[in-house]
This record gives C-alpha cells, sequence and structure tokens, in this order.
C-alpha cells in the first residue's frame, strides 16, 4: 500500500494541501504527488505546476555547506562555527563603524517559507537594522497604502458568494489568488446567473471565459477606470443612500468627476463607449461584486491611483461588508502591515510602505558615498539579482558592499555575490507555514511537517539566526535557562507568566523573543517542530482580538484556553486547521482609519489631484528607438518560481518564449520558432519568437522564472529583469513598471 503524507505547494500563495509518495535514490525524492482531500481550502485540487517539486526539493545547485569568498572571488567552503562567528564579528564591526542602519535585510519569506520572517526579526534588532525590503514592495506596496488610507486594513473580494466577479490585471488561471481557482472559473462561467468581467490588454485563459474582456492598451487602465467612475458620478448611479451610511467624502468624490470627458477617456484606453457603458450597468445591477487587482495593474503606470480607483468603483456602489462584496480577513500574522507610510529611505527619501524599502531604490540607496548609504546586507531566501529591476546594476551594487550574507539551498544569482553563503533547509526538510491566511468565512493555517531530514550540513533559518544572535552576545542565557527549568517542572501556563514578564521588564530580551522561544518552547514541541515555537504568541495574540470567531471554529473557553487549544491543534494538523469561522459584519469592526468613526474614507487628496494628470492622455510609452511594449514577466502553463532552477518540470514552451503578434511577425519578418534580440534602455537579450494573436500589436511577453544560471552551464530563456529599469517606478510606492516596458526587436 501507498504511504502517502500530508504537505502544501509552495509555488503560489494559494499553497494548495498536496499528498506526496517518497522514494528514489535514499528515499529523498517526491516521486507522486496529487490534492489533499482533508486541506481546508484546496479540497483536493491542485494545478499542473505542482508536478514539479522535486526539481525544488532536489535541484542541480543545491548547497551543501556554509561558503566563504576567497581573495580570487571563488569560494571555500568553511565549517558552520567559522562561518557563524566571522559573520557576527564583521556584522558587529560593521554597526561599531556605521550604526545598524547601514545593514539592509532583504527576503524573509517567498510564497511558502514564512517562518524565518519571524527568526530574522531578532537578527535585525541585535544588529539595529531599520531599513527592510521583500517582493511585497514590488508588487503590492500601493495597494495597502491604498487601503490604510480608505479602510486601515487590507481587503479582499469574496469570490465564492459574488455574482459579479471582476478580474483587473489579473489571470487568475495561471496565478490563481483564489482557492482551487481553475476548478472555480470553469463553474462560474458556467453560471448564467453570474457574470465575469476581466480588464486585460491579453487575450488571457480568463479572458476567454469572461462574460466581458474590457481589453485595454497596455498601460492604461487609469483612463478607463476613470471612465467608469466618472460614468457612476455624472449619471448618479452611486448607492447614494449606502454611502450617506457608511462612507465620507462622496461630494469631493463626485466632483472629480463631474467633468471626466467619458468619450475621450474611452477612446484613451481603446475601448469604446458602449462598451464600457454597458459594463457598467452590469455592475450597477449587481447584487454583489468581488474585484480583485494584480500584478498586471500593479507592476504597470499609475499603479498607486489605479488600485484607488478600483476600490472606488466598488465602494460607490456598496459592496463592502455584505456576502459576495469586499471584507476584512481575520489572519494569524498581517503579512500587510499596516499600509502606512510614516518614514522615508535614508539616501533617496523613497516612502517606506508597511516598513518595506521600494525595490527600485535599493540600488540608489547603495551605489553613493552619501554617509547613510547601505553598507551591508542580509539577503535570505530571496534572489534579488534575478527578480528586482536592472540585474547588471543589482550586482554592482552587491558588489560594492562592505558585506553580504546569502542564505538560501541553492547557489542563486545573489549567492555568487556574496561573500558567505549559509546553507539552509529545504522548505520540505523542516517545519514551515505561510500567512497567506485570508479566507472567508472559514480561515485557515497550515503547518506543514518535514518530509525529509535535513540534508547533512544545512540549518534551517530559526537554527541560523538563533546561532547569530549567540555569536553576537545577544542571547540572554541565563533568561533561557530560567524558562526551560519553569516549562519542564510547571508547564506552559507558568512558562507563560514568566516569558511574558520577561519581556516586561527585559527590553534587550524582547527584541529577540522569537529566538528565546525557539531554544526555550521550541524543543518542547512534539515531533521536533521547533520552527513552530513563534507561532504560539500569535496564536495567544489572536485569540485575546478574535475569540468570537475563534469559538465559532471550535475552541471553546478563556482567551488564553483558546490559544493553547489551537497552538497545539495547529502543531498536530498537518492538512490544515480552520482557526476562524467569521460574520460579514466583523469587517465593520475591523475598520481602522483614524477619525472617521468605523466609516470608509473616500477622499486620498494626493490621488485624486494625480487625476489631473490623466486629462491630456496617455502620452507615447515607446518611441522610434524603443517602438514595442514589453511585457516583462507573465505568467504562464509553466513559469513560476525561481526555486525551480532547472527546466526539466517543464512539458512545453521549455525556452521561455517572446510572444507576439501576428502583424508584429510580419513586420518584423519573423516566423514561429525564430530566433530575435529584444533590446531596451538597459540591455538586450536573444530569445525565440512565438506567434500569439493573444498579444496586441505593438505589445509583446516574456515569462517569469526563465534565465536562469545553473550550475550546468546552460540558461533557458530570458532573465527578464536584465531588461528593465529601476528608474521606471510608480510616484507615489515606488512599485516598477515592468508591465509596460518600451523595447526594440529585431531578427538574428
Amino acid at each position: 500500500m501507498s504511504d502517502w503524507h500530508s504537505s502544501a505547494c509552495i509555488l503560489c500563495e494559494c499553497n494548495c494541501g498536496i499528498k506526496v509518495e517518497l522514494g528514489g535514490e535514499g528515499g529523498r525524492h517526491i516521486t507522486r504527488i496529487r490534492g489533499d482531500e482533508a486541506h481546508p481550502a484546496s479540497q483536493g485540487y491542485l494545478c499542473q505546476k505542482a508536478s514539479g517539486l522535486d526539481h525544488y526539493q532536489n535541484g542541480k545547485d543545491r548547497l551543501s555547506s556554509p561558503l566563504r569568498r576567497t581573495t580570487d572571488g571563488s569560494f571555500e567552503e568553511i565549517d558552520w562555527d567559522t562561518a557563524i562567528s566571522e559573520i557576527a564579528k564583521r556584522m558587529l564591526t560593521i554597526k561599531s563603524e556605521h550604526g545598524g542602519q547601514s545593514i539592509f535585510y532583504y527576503g524573509g519569506g517567498g510564497q511558502g517559507n514564512h517562518l524565518p520572517g519571524g527568526y530574522s526579526a531578532a537578527t535585525r534588532k541585535a544588529l539595529g537594522s531599520k531599513y527592510r525590503s521583500n517582493a511585497l514592495a514590488q508588487e503590492k506596496t500601493g495597494e495597502f497604502w491604498v487601503n490604510s488610507q480608505m479602510f486601515g486594513q487590507q481587503v479582499r473580494g469574496d469570490f465564492e458568494h459574488c455574482d459579479v466577479a471582476i478580474f483587473l490585471g489579473k489571470n487568475p488561471w495561471h496565478s490563481h489568488g483564489i482557492p482551487r481557482a481553475r476548478a472555480w472559473l470553469r463553474d462560474f462561467s458556467k453560471d448564467p446567473a453570474r457574470t465575469m468581467i476581466v480588464v486585460d490588454p491579453v487575450v488571457s485563459e480568463t479572458a476567454k471565459l469572461a462574460d466581458f474582456h474590457l481589453r485595454v492598451k497596455p498601460g492604461t487602465d487609469a483612463w478607463l477606470l476613470s471612465a467608469m467612475i466618472a460614468v457612476l458620478c455624472q449619471d448618479q448611479r452611486y448607492n447614494q443612500e449606502w454611502l450617506n451610511n457608511h462612507a465620507v467624502g462622496l461630494d469631493a468624490i463626485v466632483a472629480a468627476f463631474a467633468d471626466i470627458p467619458v468619450n475621450k477617456y474611452c477612446n484613451f484606453c481603446g475601448i469604446s463607449e458602449s462598451e464600457v457603458r454597458e459594463v457598467v450597468e452590469v455592475i450597477v445591477a449587481a447584487n454583489s461584486i468581488a474585484m480583485y487587482e494584480d500584478l498586471g495593474v500593479q507592476m504597470n503606470r499609475h499603479s498607486t491611483l489605479v488600485s484607488y480607483l478600483e476600490k472606488l468603483l466598488w465602494v460607490l456602489r456598496g459592496h463592502f461588508g455584505k456576502k459576495g462584496g469586499q471584507y476584512v480577513p481575520v489572519a494569524l500574522q498581517n503579512i500587510a502591515g499596516s499600509g502606512r507610510s510614516s518614514r522615508n529611505s535614508p539616501v533617496v527619501g523613497a516612502p517606506i510602505i508597511s516598513g518595506l524599502v521600494p525595490c527600485n531604490v535599493i540600488t540608489e540607496e547603495i551605489l553613493t558615498d552619501h554617509p547613510d548609504r547601505y553598507r551591508a546586507m542580509i539577503i535570505e531566501t530571496a534572489n534579488p539579482v534575478h527578480s528586482l529591476a536592472n540585474s547588471d546594476q543589482m550586482r554592482k551594487a552587491l558588489r560594492s558592499l562592505d558585506l553580504v550574507v546569502a542564505i538560501d539551498i541553492a547557489m542563486t544569482e545573489t549567492c555568487k555575490e556574496a561573500d558567505y553563503i549559509l546553507p539552509a533547509s529545504t522548505q520540505y526538510e523542516k517545519w514551515e507555514a505561510t500567512f497567506f491566511n485570508f479566507e472567508f468565512p472559514d480561515n485557515y493555517f497550515h503547518l506543514r511537517k518535514p518530509l525529509f531530514a535535513p540534508l547533512e550540513n544545512t540549518l534551517s533559518e530559526a537554527e541560523i539566526h538563533a546561532r547569530l544572535i549567540e555569536a553576537m552576545g545577544a542571547m540572554p542565557t541565563r533568561i533561557c535557562d530560567e524558562l526551560s527549568d519553569i516549562l519542564a517542572t510547571s508547564g506552559r501556563d507558568a512558562y507563560r507568566d514568566r516569558f511574558m514578564q520577561v519581556l516586561a521588564e527585559h527590553p534587550e530580551a524582547s527584541a529577540v523573543a522569537s529566538v528565546i522561544l525557539y531554544r526555550t518552547l521550541g524543543p518542547s514541541l512534539a515531533n521536533g517542530a521547533k520552527e513552530a515555537a513563534l507561532l504560539w504568541p500569535l496564536c495567544l495574540g489572536f485569540a485575546m482580538g478574535e475569540s468570537e470567531s475563534l469559538e465559532k471554529a471550535g475552541y471553546n473557553g478563556d482567551p488564553i484556553t483558546q490559544a493553547d487549544s489551537l497552538f497545539d491543534a495547529i502543531v498536530s494538523g498537518h492538512s490544515g486547521v480552520v482557526f476562524s469561522k467569521d460574520t460579514i459584519d466583523n469587517s465593520w469592526r475591523r475598520i481602522k482609519n483614524n477619525g472617521f468613526d468605523g466609516k470608509i474614507n473616500l477622499v486620498i487628496n494626493d490621488l485624486l489631484n494625480e487625476l489631473t494628470n490623466l486629462k491630456d492622455g496617455p502620452g507615447r510609452m515607446t518611441s522610434e528607438e524603443f517602438p514595442y511594449l514589453l511585457m516583462a514577466g507573465e505568467r504562464r502553463d509553466y513559469s513560476a518560481n525561481t526555486i525551480f532552477r532547472d527546466g526539466g518540470w517543464r512539458r512545453k514552451d521549455r525556452g521561455g518564449a517572446l510572444r507576439i503578434s501576428s502583424t508584429d511577425a510580419q513586420q518584423l519578418g519573423l516566423g514561429d520558432g525564430d530566433r530575435a534580440c529584444i533590446t531596451t534602455a538597459v540591455g538586450s537579450a536573444v530569445t525565440t519568437i512565438e506567434i500569439n494573436d493573444r498579444m496586441q500589436p505593438g505589445h509583446m511577453s516574456l515569462p517569469n522564472g526563465f534565465g536562469l544560471d545553473n550550475v550546468d552551464g546552460r540558461r533557458e530563456g530570458v532573465a527578464a529583469n536584465e531588461l528593465t529599469s529601476t528608474q521606471q517606478r510608480d510616484k507615489f510606492a515606488g512599485t516598477p513598471w515592468h508591465k509596460c516596458v518600451a523595447a526594440q526587436v529585431s531578427a538574428l
């Protein structure tokens, strides 16, 4: 009989439950995989991309020992004690000479690896590191900021119960974002009582299923949404009564859109006015609307303004805090942060939203003689050389730093620029989880148990950070010993009381609380689940704030009892556990935009003022030298995270072809399978051509996840960020314009 093990996919935020069989050499391979029917959200669903997970677990360029750069630029193997002690010493020297704020942290997450972020916080605080960033800062911070101004919280759409679904710059067929995405799309599209609207310049798989596909010209979403809102305002089709009761600032919104020329704006975006008005009528008639904006607009021109307009569109019709509308999810840990911007980066002065420095300014913060520049970086489970704009500039920036420490499982493009490389256990060799828990009404959390023992001479990130803290002399050893003794002799209640007392009385201990938990509570957890220790205070905080929804999920008693029961269930529940059964009305009490008495704030003055910059149209986004627009990083059947570092998992499009329209192909004299050179203001690359009329004339696309330099010397496809610019970024959030890059193409 087959022995199936429970785990989860780590390729997108849905983290679908999986069942796997293990085998192969040494029993260290994932040999078969299927969906986990017991998983609360995915319920057995799985897309084809998960079939390649063994390529992650057993990648060709797996790291198996700490490495140190030598004077000739090569790497030499060193032992863990040497690596940890040397890194700690050099970091403390940089802190002493330039201040801890000069040590920059990047990473700590990914799609399935969120627990290290909690442990890295201890290292950052011990060093006095104040600046950090990760992939969210090149995707979501504009939306985070808009949500903070309007709601004080992040919001999501209830697609399970809506009768109108709107996808803006999103193709959930490939990018998912909602549970069981493909099954849901098929079912929704077949339901005559429900309507799907897609806004996308590309005829995507989702667009083909839609009732309405608004095929905008690339980069013109702001004009389309402005026209739609103008129709609502000018024709008084907004929900006056609902807005009077639940929002503030309606008069300012109506005035701002009163004079927008609808027909002119429709022409700007390439959609007929009649089609725009027809879609607006569908929105007006809808009982419930769920809307999802994603990277197609969030990594594009006017991205923060578009996030604002998207929310105004459904708020003006009253689709918040109702079944099938938008809601505020509950979470054990809010990965979006506050969404507010209260400080700026030290050199460029860029706004730091939710604590994240914009990715597109990182190299500017380094490549300067400014006294406050970053001097060192810790890069954890991330690959900014490949994933951020202008890869060549990022390489130069890393080479200019006094110290770069990379923590990863593979020899990535970023690791190749590091001074020290610390090999981590894979996500299937340790206890791991994500905080992408947004579902409604039942929300769940999935702690994944290890499928394999760690590869010899690798460590979990939690252990790495604990050792760094100890080497820096920042671990309160006496307190750890005391807490361990209390836990062993008096149990968790007494441990909790003393732990909370320690945090209140000893700020230095509070700064490294996560590694204290790892060293004291961690060893007591069943089945070696040490990395799960930091979930314990998160469960307690959740119980204190959301006791009612926790009780409805079956956790009874006072909040402390509930928290302990939840924590124990998470540690023992390997297909995920439901931790919240919510009601839609709770969204209203979670609104925290100060000064508006629990109502939605409609007015963001900076963004309303930005509307005036739209009046003359998009202008020319290309030039004679660069006459095409490149969408860098399209999701496709066989594109995924760069944790898949070899192309063996792909069953088609192995080279990641440049998709162009038949019109452009004819003008360029190119045929299917031909080789061509694509060039931008930043760089050039050689690619294979795929003629595909899902693309508009003048619009081209390259997939994400290609162009990796493997240890065998092969590179498949184009590394898209060799072509993107750090200077092309949103004026409010600093997010990049990767989906709208001016380019030229020539036949080889």
